[in-house]
């Protein structure tokens, strides 16, 4: 038999009563955060994956086993080539996959569409719509890449910042663009005005550039990524140039015609 230990006895019980209090804690705030759960609508499901791109995660699998260093540049040509390749009965698994996939996602949509309030609804819509116009603005950022649009013009910090940038101080971007802030304020006001002078030269460069890169780009059929305003300033100035071109041709027709009228004549007075 031990000897009965009071001090003992009661530090045990102050234990048990803390650990009961913790769990029973524990237990209401899962509770209450199941509840919370339960009270926020779930995530919306997911767009099904067109017959394309269900093809080509497929191909993937296969290329990565087959040859596992390849390029992701290459391995995309590679299934887009094979893809074309394809004849119609052997994408028909894939297309009526998706269709199959499109049509149950529709009912999923539908069914999570009818447990949100409007405010959710208003919400949703309102987070689809920037979505979109974020899609929209990298679509039109890569069309002007791909056709050349000029660079916009630098101003004179962006110079200074282009030209002392490996050699500014500290280990990370935000770092050395911050010390390039401080040394540009301390930076004499004749050395501000010489970069000042490079940013106006830029500017012009830019204005010069963008006047004929916007009437290449009505030319060849490509107004929508020209501004509303820039598009009847060069429409304008292109009428201006079609005039001018109808105006030289009519004055170089007469001409022509009055040399093959003088031509005929002299050879009739020379068989007479």
């Amino acid at each position: 038999m031990f000897p009965f230990n009071t001090k003992y006895c009661k530090c045990l019980i102050q234990m048990t009563t803390a650990n009961l209090l913790t769990r029973s804690c524990s237990g209401v705030c899962t509770a209450i955060r199941r509840l919370s759960l339960d009270n926020t609508p779930s995530v919306p499901p997911k767009r099904p994956l067109n017959a394309y791109l269900r093809y080509v995660v497929e191909q993937q699998q296969i290329l990565f086993k087959q040859s596992p260093g390849i390029k992701v540049s290459e391995k995309t040509k590679q299934i887009a080539h094979a893809w074309r390749q394809l004849t119609p009965d052997q994408k028909q698994p894939y297309e009526l996959a998706a269709s199959d996939a499109k049509l149950k996602y529709k009912v999923e949509l539908a069914a999570f569409k009818a447990n949100l309030t409007p405010a959710q609804l208003a919400s949703l819509k309102e987070e689809r719509r920037q979505k979109l116009a974020k899609r929209r603005s990298m679509r039109k950022k890569r069309k002007l890449t791909v056709l050349g649009k000029p660079k916009r013009p630098r101003t004179a910090f962006n110079i200074f910042m282009a030209e002392n940038f490996d050699e500014a101080k500290g280990t990370t971007s935000q770092a050395k663009l911050k010390s390039l802030q401080d040394e540009w304020h301390r930076q004499p006001d004749q050395q501000k005005q010489m970069y000042a002078q490079l940013a106006e030269d830029d500017k012009v460069r830019y204005q010069n550039e963008i006047k004929l890169w916007e009437e290449q780009m009505i030319e060849t059929g490509h107004g929508d990524v020209i501004r509303v305003k820039q598009k009847r300033r060069v429409q304008k100035l292109l009428r201006k140039k079609v005039k001018a071109h109808q105006v030289a041709d009519k004055t170089t027709k007469p001409s022509a015609t009055s040399s093959t009228t003088k031509a005929v004549k002299s050879k009739k007075t020379s068989e007479e």
